[in-house]
This record gives structure tokens, C-alpha cells and sequence, in this order.
């Protein structure tokens, strides 16, 4: 047996790309991409993307290069996904939300080599690219504006333009062949909510057999009709970018992710799937009766980038939503588990299903294994739903590792392990539920306290929007939890109020001794929120033990709005747009 070779009739290296050739011989007349008056059919999408493909090459784009994108979820971005590694080529898909000093910094450390920028964000990118020229000392990359499809603007920045590249490409144009799939396809930059973003490179391989784990994972049939909620940047849009071509498809494409341009795309084209953070569905629920429309036949709505708590989920799916809950990150290329649905659940009462849909659930089929470790012991911990460890996964959707980065990458990748920095347990059943980042963990008197699970207790009060828990410094326990809470509406709620909520959820060690409102949280721009700042906030916030009281250190941070919120000013408000 081991005299039989490969050949290319046998071996063919994995790649996404031939998600969408299979689109354009199999499903050529379904409707490819929707984006306002815009359609394209499967046939036309191969075509526009050859043409893309073959318009890198003649700017002397080769094996390796990478293209940076900084644009919404437009028709454009999709097609990146593929014309880009057809020229053999590697895609950069910037966070829309950073500010023009990290995209700076992204495109220095990446090494780009052309640079795509949406019309709307021609002004962030001529600065970003000021910073790299003045600060860092670097060329200009190839700048190409991407105008509007459907209501051209004319804005420009620099000679090139994107429908114009379409235009010039050779439709006939052959894909660079893959030789390794192990070679990379995309770069994305984590979010950097504990340390300073990190570009990760994933490979073909592993786009490929994540994208097929997700839609079978998933369940997801053939011909959906995919609303782009989810940010395309975001792990490529968690492989679906890709995903919908595999499936014969329609992605609905929308610039902005609003209340009503959900509810409206819903009832126009019909959407059966969509992705989304927690956050959305707090749009989807706190939608005003103008924006809402009837969902006649249930959405699928795959929910990641944070623990949702159980009430969210509860009340999304009265709306005629049905929520399949996903864990995952960026080095897993997008989600690693998803929380399986038994049969026998359905018999259970409402709430007890919210708290099922709520766990991560179990590793996807490209990974090889999924474990909840001891990191000093490395010993698995006991499935008792109890016992907190580190969860730690391995397979082929696994990043290739961080770029330039060997500190980063022996720091993650242990004896055969990639350690996530999450802490879980693991049920009986083998379903993992994440309890906490590493560092969110609050320590009180020796005791572990999950800032999800206090979250989670908060979250059940009917007037709370969204609830973030983190350490203060306490004079007797060390820690204790502090929560930032904003209320729905008007609501004349006062701490108080919060902390008799919390002491009939939660055990008294884990109740919040201080309970800031706010009107918004820091949030990165994937919407997981910045408790660095927040414990920064928290800080400085005093116990007086003897009189159970929370003050501030001095009277200017009572009067004025944290320093925190302030820094993230302009990703609060991106966010609140989507």
C-alpha cells in the first residue's frame, strides 16, 4: 500500500477557492449577492472575481503579498475573499472600527502592498497612511478606492478604483495554483482585549475544513439566504464568507447593521441564516415598533464573540429567532464549538433551555480534540460541570500562528495544545461552558469568582440592557466584584436595587459590592467589552469596610465620565452603528 502515489487525480490541496468554482458550474443562475438594488448571479460572481484576480497580478501582486481591506460589509469585501488568494495573494480584512493609529500599525506590520479603502472610510485611511509614511518611516502602499455599488459617490483617493480593476481583469483568467495547502490565505488581527493586537495567519487547509465543520455544524441546507449582520473582518466573517459559496447561497449585504435594515432585509429577500455578537440581538430586541416587522418562518442566528446570557437567548428566540450558540476566537479561525441541540431537550421548561443554549457546547469536526486542563499539571479536569481549568483545543482549523511573533507563539501553543486563555468546566454530558478569560477571573478571600456567571445573575433583571462585572480592590478580600450596568429606558433603579437582585441569584461572596450606571461600555470593534478599562475605572473606586460604602478616590472622577469611556469614545459609537 505505500507504493501508491499521489496524483492529481487522488490529491488535490484543500482550499476554499474551490468553494467557488463548484458555485459557478453547479449553481451559475442562483442569486450569488444582494446589496440594496444590486444583484449578481454565482456565474457572475467567478467572473468578477477572476477579473479582480487577474488585475492584482498585472500590479505585480505575487505569492504571499498581502492586501489589506478596510470596508463594511459591501459586495467588494466578499469578493476579496476569493479574488485575492486566486492571485496567490494573501487578504489583510482591517477592523472597520480601529483608529487610524492601529490601522497604521496594521498595514506596517503586515508589509502591505495594496491597500483597498471603502469610500466611507477614505479619511481614516488617509491618516493611517500619514502615520505610516511619517512615523514609521515606510512607503505609500497602492491605495485603491472602493466606491458604492449601488449609488456611486465619486469620492477618490488616489488613481485606481475598484469596479475599474473589475472592469479591465481578465474574465478568463486560471486561479495561481495552491501547491501547499498549508500556505496562508487570510491575515487577521486579534482584537487585543488583553495585550496588543496580534496578526494571525490562517492556511487554506484550515479555512477550508472550518468552513465545511461551521455549515455542517450548523445544519445548514442548501440555498440560504445569508444576512451579513456579522462583520466580514471578523475571522472572515467566521469562514462564511466562503461558507455561502459551498452551499449555492444568497449573501444579503448590508453596509450598516441597524434594527431596521435587519428586520427590513429579513422580510425582503427572506433570510434564513445570520451570525451575530451578543450585541446584536440587543439591537434586534431593543428595535422601536417602526423598525420591527413580523419574522413569519424562524431565522437561524449562530451567536458568538461572548457569553450571552441565558435570559438574551430566552427572549430572542420569543421574537422568532432560533439561536445556536457558538464559542470560538480568532485563532481558532472564527468558532471551535457549537452548542448541539438534543431532541430531549425540547420537553425541558423555557428557562432550563436558555441555560442549555447558553453553554459553548462541543468542538467542531476539524478539531482533532477540545479539553478543559489544569495548566500547571496539564491533567484534564473532572467532568463535573464545577471544576475550572484552562480550555485548551487542537486540529487543523487551528491558526498557522501569530506573524513575527515567536514570544506569542510558544506562549499559546504547549506540549500539542493551543491554550485559549478561557477558563471552563466540562459538563457530564462532554458539553464545555466557558466560565471566564484567565484574567477576568475575580479572586475574593480565596475564592474564584466567574464575572460571566454575575454577569449572567444581573442580566435576569427585566430593566437591565447589558451588565460587565470586574475586580476592585477590596481592604479585607483582596478583590471583590464590581459591576457597570446600563438600565433600559428611564429607569429610576439605584444600586441598591441591583445588589437585593443579585443577593436572591447569586451566594453572598459572589455579590457586587459596587454597582456603577452607565449610559455605554468600552467595547473592542467585535463588540467584546474592555474590562481593562474597566478595571481601570474600578480602580478607583474606595471600600469603606466599616460602613459597607463604595466612594470614589477623589470628587473630579465622581463628576466626570471615566477616562476609560473616553478612549474608546470612537468605538462605543462605531459599535452603536455596527
Amino acid at each position: 500500500m505505500d507504493r501508491l502515489p499521489k496524483s492529481g487525480a487522488n490529491y488535490v490541496p484543500l482550499t476554499p477557492l474551490t468553494f467557488l468554482t463548484r458555485a459557478s458550474n453547479s449553481y451559475a443562475t442562483r442569486t450569488s449577492i444582494i446589496y440594496a438594488n444590486v444583484h449578481f448571479n454565482w456565474r457572475q460572481t467567478y467572473e468578477r472575481c477572476c477579473r479582480l484576480a487577474s488585475s492584482l497580478r498585472s500590479l505585480n501582486i505575487v505569492k504571499n503579498d498581502v492586501v489589506s481591506v478596510l470596508a463594511p460589509n459591501v459586495p467588494a469585501m466578499l469578493e476579496m475573499h476569493f479574488a485575492v488568494p486566486m492571485a496567490g495573494a494573501v487578504l489583510n480584512a482591517i477592523n472597520t472600527r480601529l483608529d487610524s493609529s492601529n490601522v497604521a500599525l496594521i498595514l506596517k506590520h503586515s508589509e502591505v502592498k495594496i491597500f483597498f479603502v471603502d469610500y466611507e472610510y477614505v479619511d481614516k485611511a488617509k491618516k493611517a497612511i500619514e502615520i505610516l509614511m511619517t512615523d514609521f518611516q515606510m512607503p505609500m502602499p497602492l491605495v485603491v478606492v472602493i466606491d458604492d455599488l449601488d449609488s456611486p459617490t465619486g469620492i477618490r483617493f488616489g488613481e485606481l478604483e475598484y469596479e475599474e480593476l473589475v472592469y479591465q481583469g481578465n474574465p478568463q483568467y486560471v486561479s495561481e495554483s495552491i501547491d501547499d495547502e498549508w500556505d496562508p490565505i487570510t491575515l487577521s488581527y486579534t482584537s487585543g482585549t488583553t495585550s496588543e493586537p496580534k496578526g494571525v495567519v490562517y492556511s487554506h487547509r484550515g479555512a477550508f475544513l472550518s468552513t465545511l465543520s461551521l455549515i455542517l455544524g450548523w445544519e445548514m441546507g442548501t440555498e440560504p439566504v445569508y444576512l451579513w449582520s456579522l462583520p466580514m473582518f471578523h475571522c472572515n466573517g467566521w469562514t462564511f464568507t466562503w461558507g455561502i459559496a459551498a452551499r449555492g447561497g444568497t449573501n444579503v449585504c448590508i453596509r450598516n447593521t441597524t434594527a431596521q435594515e435587519i428586520y427590513s432585509n429579513i422580510a425582503l429577500h427572506n433570510v434564513t441564516h445570520m451570525c451575530a455578537a451578543p450585541i446584536v440581538l440587543n439591537i434586534i430586541l431593543e428595535a422601536k415598533p417602526h423598525e420591527q416587522c413580523h419574522i413569519t418562518t424562524p431565522v437561524q442566528i449562530l451567536v458568538g464573540g461572548a457569553p450571552p446570557p441565558a435570559s438574551l437567548l430566552e427572549k430572542i428566540e420569543r421574537q422568532g429567532f432560533h439561536v445556536v450558540h457558538a464559542y470560538g476566537l480568532t485563532e481558532a479561525t472564527g468558532p471551535a464549538l457549537v452548542c448541539e441541540w438534543q431532541s430531549k431537550w425540547n420537553k425541558l421548561p423555557w428557562e432550563e433551555q436558555a441555560k442549555l443554549k447558553a453553554r459553548q457546547g462541543l468542538g467542531i469536526l476539524t478539531l482533532a480534540d477540545v479539553d478543559v486542563k489544569n495548566f500547571k499539571t496539564m491533567e484534564s479536569v473532572p467532568r463535573d460541570g464545577k471544576t475550572t481549568g484552562e480550555i485548551c483545543l487542537r486540529g487543523s482549523s487551528i491558526m498557522k500562528g501569530y506573524l513575527k511573533n515567536e514570544k506569542a507563539n510558544s506562549e499559546v501553543f504547549k506540549n500539542g495544545w493551543f491554550f485559549t486563555g478561557d477558563m471552563g468546566v466540562i459538563h457530564p454530558d462532554g458539553y464545555l461552558e466557558i466560565k471566564d478569560r484567565c484574567k477576568d477571573v475575580i479572586i475574593s478571600g480565596g475564592e474564584n469568582i466567574s464575572s460571566v456567571e454575575v454577569e449572567s445573575a444581573i442580566m435576569k433583571h427585566p430593566y437591565v440592557v447589558e451588565a460587565s462585572v470586574v475586580a476592585m480592590p477590596h481592604p479585607r478580600w483582596g478583590e471583590s466584584p464590581c459591576a457597570f450596568v446600563i438600565l433600559r429606558g428611564n429607569s429610576n433603579f439605584k444600586e441598591a436595587d441591583i445588589i437585593a437582585h443579585c443577593r436572591k441569584n447569586l451566594p453572598g461572596f459572589m455579590v457586587p459590592k459596587k454597582v456603577q450606571f452607565v449610559e455605554e461600555l468600552p467595547k473592542t470593534g467585535t463588540g467584546k467589552v474592555q474590562k481593562n478599562h474597566l478595571r481601570a475605572v474600578a480602580k478607583t473606586f474606595v471600600i469603606k469596610e466599616n460602613a459597607n460604602q463604595t466612594t470614589k478616590k477623589s470628587t473630579q472622577v465622581n463628576r466626570e465620565k471615566p477616562r476609560a469611556y473616553d478612549q474608546s469614545h470612537e468605538q462605543i459609537h462605531a459599535l452603536s452603528r455596527l
